[in-house]
């Protein structure tokens, strides 16, 4: 009995340990630089902006709740934690976006090739939205990790994955998935 809960003991551990192998994997790869890292952006309760949606009013968009704000700082010490290299941080023209940007990383650019295209309002950038991120990417030649944080609409469309909020996806400059990484609140 003794020598069946070793190994019972011994199998429940095993899946932890694998796991520790691939963050340490995908960390190293993240040092290496030359990544795309996508970023959901943290929690926002409800789905969509409302009807009233103005991107230079912030009272009139889903914005951050609490647990978001914790969830975004926590994004930000991941990358503080593993002295992973930025080249940029960029993020959508949209409240939610800005602010988990400005939580985790304090400097950041705005692209509008990062707004969401969620709602028919903005459904017709789509297309262009997609070109300009491909653009942007093709002229881009440094060897450190860019970061977008963004929408679901646009990781889903660019990397043809469904992120939860707050998790950060990686790919090559071929827009091909690596992994991904959720931060939990």
């Amino acid at each position: 009995m003794k020598l069946i809960n070793f190994f019972f003991i011994i199998f429940i551990t095993f899946p932890s340990t694998i796991k520790a192998d691939l963050d340490e994997e995908l960390s190293l790869e993240l040092k290496k630089g030359g990544k795309l890292i996508f970023i959901r952006h943290a929690y926002a309760p409800g789905g969509g902006d409302p009807e009233n949606f103005d991107i230079n009013n912030c009272d009139t968009q889903r914005n951050l709740s609490e647990e978001g704000r914790e969830q975004a700082k926590k994004i930000g010490n991941f990358f503080k934690e593993n002295d992973i290299p930025i080249f940029k941080v960029y993020s959508s023209e949209w409240c939610r976006c800005k602010e988990t940007a400005e939580l985790a990383f304090t400097n950041f650019e705005t692209k509008d090739f990062l707004n969401s295209f969620f709602t028919a309002k903005f459904a017709e950038n789509r297309d262009k939205q997609m070109l300009d991120l491909k653009n942007y990417v093709e002229k881009f030649k440094g060897n450190k990790n860019i970061i977008f944080v963004t929408h679901y609409v646009v990781i889903s469309e660019a990397l043809d994955y469904a992120p939860s909020s707050g998790e950060i996806v990686i790919s090559d400059k071929n827009f091909d998935k690596i992994d991904s990484i959720e931060i939990n609140f």
